[in-house]
């Protein structure tokens, strides 16, 4: 029977590539909802293919434009609400949570809180609301699926071990594409170079944070919960190939890793069919020209914001609530060449000691330290901070 499937960022990188899966997989998975912003034309064309029950966008004029665009029998929505009726979609087995960014906490939570398994490329949910996600998730029985490779390949090489006989997990980064580049270059670089990644095909938020090691430092918070370690167990190691995606080292001194094809739609498919291992529609793993296989430790001078995320590890409570929202706003003005490079990590620290020990005591209190931190960060870049 095909599983049901809700996609919420459906017009996303991921969201495609998600699509991409479901297409090479006939009749394993029916998708019942899909969700996107403002891209009209790509939903429709999304739902003429995939035939939903339910497609949601942003607004109600997106909403309008879309429905004499969609087959009969697909019903339109919008806003919050319909977002939050496509992660509690009834025909959904499981939902994809590809929206980008602090936006998919409530959607998640909802998604989890209606017992549906969570294939989560959206870290961002679990750095910022990662205490009451897992909590809620041991309550209802759902799964939580990890889509990012990086703990993908640590959810793969955890499978069948026992988890008293870890001693660290490793998460491996491409160093992005200012691995090599000086402080002094650094400072001056703009958001066309730091699109440029070296090894993936990522949206513009993600490519950004892989460039100033953030993505890292995120990905250490989103290992903490999916996986249960603190973070001094946690390690971060540049491999500039990006054929391991992942370690994790034994306490006997063994060390497992997962190797495979730069290709988000393996993970995708892992976490769609998991616990099943099925044929992929993928360019195979060549293994004898992957290597040689190079580490490194990272930088930590010239890429300041991987510290920043294990000190609000550390802190705990609103901290890492707070981190996310103002590297977000930082991002966005970098992207938007209102910001440097080194103004993301100012920006982030600044608004990291000012609210880091905000009320963290339920989810409404931590959403509350989200919106204040995005305000105190856009203030300060509105005011010239100096990198």
């Amino acid at each position: 029977m095909a599983k049901g499937l809700a996609l919420l960022g459906a017009t996303g990188s991921i969201g495609r590539q998600t699509l991409d899966v479901v297409a090479s997989m006939p009749g394993a998975f029916r998708v019942v909802a899909l969700t996107g912003g403002r891209n009209v034309a790509l939903l429709a064309d999304q739902a003429r293919r995939f035939r939903p029950a339910l497609v949601a966008v942003s607004d109600a004029e997106a909403a309008s434009a879309l429905r004499s665009e969609v087959p009969a029998g697909t019903r339109v929505v919008h806003g919050r609400d319909g977002l939050f009726e496509a992660a509690r979609h009834p025909e959904a087995a499981t939902v994809v949570c590809a929206l980008v960014g602090a936006a998919g906490v409530e959607p998640a939570y909802a998604a989890i809180d209606a017992g549906k398994d969570l294939a989560l490329a959206n870290k961002e949910a679990l750095v910022a609301a990662g205490a009451f996600l897992t909590a809620r998730a041991n309550e209802t029985g759902s799964a939580i699926l990890p889509i990012d490779s990086e703990h993908n390949a640590i959810h793969q090489c955890l499978r069948g071990e026992d988890r008293a006989e870890i001693k660290a997990l490793w998460l491996t980064a491409s160093g992005g594409p200012f691995r090599t580049m000086d402080a002094r270059a650094l400072a001056g670089a703009g958001p066309e170079q730091a699109l440029r990644h070296p090894t993936w095909v990522m949206g513009p938020k993600i490519t950004i944070d892989s460039a100033t090691l953030m993505n890292k430092g995120l990905e250490v918070i989103e290992a903490h919960w999916l996986f249960g370690l603190p973070g001094e167990r946690i390690k971060v190691v540049v491999h500039p190939k990006s054929v391991v995606h992942s370690l994790v080292e034994m306490t006997d001194g063994s060390f497992k890793a997962q190797l495979g094809v730069t290709d988000m739609r393996h993970p995708i498919q892992y976490a769609l069919t998991y616990p099943r291992r099925l044929p992929a529609a993928l360019p195979p793993f060549d293994l004898l020209g992957a290597g040689p296989l190079a580490f490194e430790a990272p930088d930590l001078e010239r890429f300041p914001c991987l510290p920043l995320a294990y000190e609000a590890l550390a802190r705990g409570g609103a901290a890492p609530a707070v981190l996310n929202a103002a590297n977000e706003i930082a991002v966005e003005a970098f992207l938007a060449g209102r910001a440097g490079f080194f103004d993301i990590p100012d920006t982030v620290r600044a608004v990291l000691v000012a609210l880091g020990d905000a009320p963290a005591g339920t989810l409404a209190d931590l959403l509350d330290a989200d919106r204040r931190a995005r305000a105190a960060a856009a203030k300060l870049l509105d005011c010239g901070v100096k990198s």
